[in-house]
């Protein structure tokens, strides 16, 4: 008898990339669920919320405790807590990432982020796709597609920066969730209105593939990559290359870093 050919090891990122994901997933789920209680007419929430800036500060706080959860989670401090193409290319081109390995996180968080909004279809049935929800889509407001752009890489580039500023540092690392978070929260409830808030390609696409629509996608692949590798660059600059020591948005964790780690060099 032949002995057979053993199987090689998974890539030691391969569980990683696959939670990133998942954590997509989960977010997209919780908007789709959130959105459909604050927006449908007839549901209790939007009942008691006239106003629609209540109801955008609500749907903000919700999100933004999502994502927080996430990423102080057990499945988000051992992927790192991308959950979003733009920062893992960021951290690709900071040197943190390696190239396999950016695109299997970028593979899994499309993925992820479509199979999230089909079960919360599957769930919530005609309700999401009603027109006032409408699959979550993000679409360029009334002032149109420059301010729309203009403002999503704003967006990307304050939210980078600040997760350089915290990730980066021994003192700060364990906040950068809850400073992402409180962004998060803070531009939906501002900016929602001007360019429905995404900063992230695979978040849209999963919304515009099972919307059927794609109005404006071009702006949510280019402009937060855009903002995010502007804010790496401008972080560099002023403190180096060596400043950016690892991918992890929580590295002070017991989980294994499966990047290229600079904390331990």
């Amino acid at each position: 008898m032949t002995a057979t050919a053993a199987r090689p090891a998974p890539t030691p990122w391969r569980t990683e990339a696959l939670l990133d994901g998942l954590g997509l997933g989960l977010f997209m789920l919780s908007a789709a669920c959130f959105a459909t209680l604050l927006e449908l007419p007839g549901m209790p929430l939007h009942e008691a919320l006239d106003a629609p800036l209540l109801r955008r500060l609500c749907m903000g706080l919700a999100m933004g405790l999502t994502a927080v959860g996430l990423i102080h989670s057990p499945l988000g401090k051992r992927s790192g807590a991308h959950l979003n193409p733009a920062t893992t290319l960021t951290f690709l081109r900071l040197g943190r990432v390696a190239p396999g390995q950016a695109s299997g996180y970028v593979l899994a968080q499309f993925l992820g982020g479509a199979a999230g909004l089909w079960l919360a279809g599957a769930l919530l049935g005609p309700r999401l796709a009603a027109p006032e929800v409408h699959w979550v889509v993000t679409q360029p407001g009334p002032s149109g597609h420059p301010l729309a752009f203009l403002t999503e890489m704003l967006m990307a580039f304050v939210l980078m920066s600040v997760v350089l500023r915290a990730s980066q540092s021994r003192r700060w690392n364990r906040c950068t969730g809850l400073l992402a978070g409180t962004l998060v929260a803070l531009y939906i409830t501002v900016a929602a209105p001007v360019s429905g808030m995404s900063l992230n390609p695979a978040r849209t696409f999963a919304s515009a593939l099972l919307a059927g629509d794609y109005t404006g996608l071009w702006i949510y692949f280019v402009a937060p990559l855009a903002g995010m590798l502007l804010a790496a660059e401008w972080f560099v600059r002023r403190r180096g290359a060596g400043s950016v020591r690892c991918a992890k948005l929580h590295h002070d964790n017991p989980f294994r870093c499966a990047f290229r780690c600079g904390w331990n060099g």
